[in-house]
């Protein structure tokens, strides 16, 4: 697959998925999963797709992958590094360590760097509030991001 979503190859995919959620009440939700599960994430030209084989609306896919936060609509960097936003990290200076972040990996919150080796994005409570400011780090919980854990998520995604 294609980093623009080939749709001859999207077009395989969905019919390979689809049927395993099509019958299934709220099989929408499944679908996107496997299909991000699959490939990285979910392209514009997977909507339509989509749409036809569950039998809804075009609007009403791309409504569901607009408004949920864990779809991707574009390729994920090689590395992933998530910071919370909820209000626990803030309080214990997320805004500050935010800004240092995006500083030291070189790419703004929300967007991926442009070489593609790293990801930032926010995400809104990891449940670890009494020893924030917290990220995870390729799916790994870093808990006390200070200076030196910029240093080391730094370190290990290669930035």
């Amino acid at each position: 697959m294609t980093s623009d979503g080939d749709t001859g190859d999207l077009s395989g995919l969905i019919d390979r998925l689809a049927p395993l959620h099509a019958r299934k009440r709220g099989g929408l939700l499944p679908l996107l999963h496997a299909v991000q599960e699959e490939i990285g994430f979910v392209p514009d030209a997977a909507v339509p797709l989509i749409a036809e084989a569950l039998n809804i609306s075009r609007a009403e896919v791309h409504g569901v992958v607009t408004f949920y936060h864990d779809f991707r609509r574009t390729p994920a960097g090689r590395h992933v590094v998530k910071l919370c936003r909820a209000e626990s990290c803030q309080a214990r200076g997320g805004a500050a360590i935010e800004k240092a972040m995006q500083r030291r990996l070189g790419v703004a919150m929300g967007a991926t760097r442009g070489d593609g080796a790293v990801s930032l994005e926010p995400v809104y409570c990891l449940g670890l509030c009494a020893i924030g400011p917290n990220a995870l780090v390729d799916g790994r919980p870093v808990a006390r991001i200070d200076a030196g854990a910029i240093e080391r998520i730094a370190a290990g995604v290669g930035a």
